[in-house]
């Protein structure tokens, strides 16, 4: 037997779970984290640029979130109730696999309203304690209906974040790259990116790569199994395109650095490599699941924030940066106290 669920946990004091971002994203700290030294240095996320030189690649995740939770009525009783849009499952039909709360009072067949009425839904089957499939009873196109759940939903920040979301959350809890809609959480290293910091990457001759994984709710999931190889990921659909393939694989024959930000772009190189060590263009589904010890085949270094005790980011991070290595930075993070979770600061493990 591998590695452990109990060797992943630590004692987070929950004051350093961040409940906002920083004033301006790239402000935020960077803990550089040397993987062949071991040496750990104390930065400003600003600073990443030090890190790389022209010709070097950066792969970002360009997954937008929508405000995926809607809160609504049920018809006749009028009782209150809350649905988590997880994804959508047949477009023409405007099909979806949700979450539903209180789940015991929403059975198959119920109507379910939003907004003003403008909006309704059927529960038509379960598939969880928790999840339901739902049609919505909507006329217009697809474009029309992202709008009016954009209208009447609220961005999804994660629950470990105790507080309600805020209208500035919309803006925030996104990527200025954003570009194709279908994520119920953001890739969060990416938020630390300003356009100003995109420009400078720019100008040293740093490249921009961009997949497509749409991050599902699996990603806070807790492992509940202690045997690490027992545990399931939930599948996410992601996209390689052939340019994003291409200028990778050349980064690979050149011998310059791959840089994945955050452990979704890691999970869709690691994914989509072929038989020969290369990145294929591809799409498609993935559960894979990396915790140490794992060969990389793509990238030299990742961003990525600091993540919660036993989660299986912590562990992807640990497969990357090495177990003891991530065990001591992840001390010194408390010790220093650097700010936790999707509003936290960031981790260059290079």
């Amino acid at each position: 037997m591998g590695m452990k669920l109990s060797e992943f946990k630590f004692d987070l004091p929950s004051s350093l779970i961040a409940l906002h971002p920083t004033d301006n994203r790239d402000d935020s700290r960077l803990m550089v984290v040397h993987k062949d030294t071991g040496e750990i240095e104390h930065k400003v996320f600003k600073d990443v640029v030090d890190y790389f030189g022209e010709d070097d690649v950066f792969v970002l995740n360009d997954t937008k979130v929508f405000p995926a939770r809607l809160y609504g009525n049920k018809e006749k009783t009028g009782a209150k109730i809350e649905v988590f849009l997880l994804r959508e499952l047949n477009t023409e039909m405007k099909l979806w696999d949700v979450l539903v709360d209180p789940a015991r009072k929403i059975r198959v067949g119920n109507k379910l309203y939003f907004g003003d009425g403008e909006l309704v839904a059927e529960v038509i089957d379960n598939t969880t304690s928790r999840g339901r499939t739902i049609r919505f009873l909507f006329d217009g196109d697809q474009e029309q209906f992202y709008k009016m759940i954009d209208a009447l939903g609220e961005t999804p920040l994660p629950k470990e974040i105790k507080r309600s979301a805020e209208p500035e959350d919309r803006d925030r809890f996104q990527t200025i790259y954003a570009k194709n809609i279908g994520a119920v959480a953001a890739p969060t290293a990416g938020l630390h990116f300003t356009p100003q910091l995109m420009k400078r990457l720019e100008l040293i001759g740093i490249d921009i790569a961009p997949i497509t994984l749409h991050v599902g709710l699996g990603t806070f999931r807790p492992v509940d199994v202690e045997d690490l190889t027992k545990h399931k990921m939930d599948s996410e659909n992601y996209w390689v395109e052939k340019p994003t393939a291409d200028r990778v694989n050349r980064a690979l024959a050149e011998k310059s650095k791959i840089c994945a930000v955050g452990t979704t772009a890691m999970k869709t190189l690691e994914s989509s490599v072929s038989a020969n060590g290369l990145l294929k263009d591809n799409s498609g589904w993935t559960d894979k699941f990396i915790f140490p010890p794992y060969e990389f085949k793509i990238c030299d270094a990742l961003i990525t924030n600091f993540h919660l005790p036993e989660s299986t980011l912590l562990m992807m991070a640990s497969a990357f940066g090495g177990y003891d290595l991530i065990q001591e930075a992840y001390q010194t993070a408390i010790k220093e106290k650097y700010r936790f979770f999707s509003y936290g600061d960031a981790m260059l493990i290079i």
